[in-house]
């Protein structure tokens, strides 16, 4: 499981390779979590819950890279990790995500806050899966 960021002016480019679905979402959640701060500076002292849903696959990853952010800035909660499940429901073909994710509150100077991400676009998003050679991402963070 691997993510890079691919150059770009002023955007965050992500791939995520992992070797199934659930892997991948939580790789491009460390992406986003180690783009905005150091990850490695927060301590497990609280947990939220959250969710996020999609109509397909492309809109539950658009969900989940609103979601971390949103807990990340708007809640001002350092995230550790990350435990989550994806549920699909095969009848209406949609997508959901139920995670907790443990850290504590925000501290800039601590956890050495680096840039705040505005929002996930659809542009350029790519997800790939196939049997034997895992899961691909791509994703753009509009900065």
């Amino acid at each position: 499981m691997s993510y890079k960021f691919l150059d770009h002016a002023t955007d965050a480019i992500i791939e995520v390779n992992a070797k199934d679905l659930h892997e991948a979402f939580l790789v491009a959640a460390d992406a986003v979590i180690n783009l905005t701060l150091d990850q490695d500076k927060v301590q497990e002292i609280e947990k939220k819950e959250f969710s996020a849903k999609g109509k397909d696959l492309r809109y539950l990853l658009f969900s989940w890279l609103e979601e971390i952010p949103f807990l990340l800035i708007t809640e001002g909660f350092a995230i550790k990790r990350i435990e989550f499940q994806i549920n699909s429901n095969a009848e209406h073909k949609d997508y959901a995500i139920q995670a907790v994710a443990y850290g504590e509150p925000l501290d800039f100077q601590k956890h050495n806050f680096k840039v705040e991400i505005k929002a996930p676009t659809f542009y350029d998003m790519e997800i790939k899966e196939a049997k034997n050679d895992g899961v691909f991402m791509r994703f753009l963070l509009d900065l």
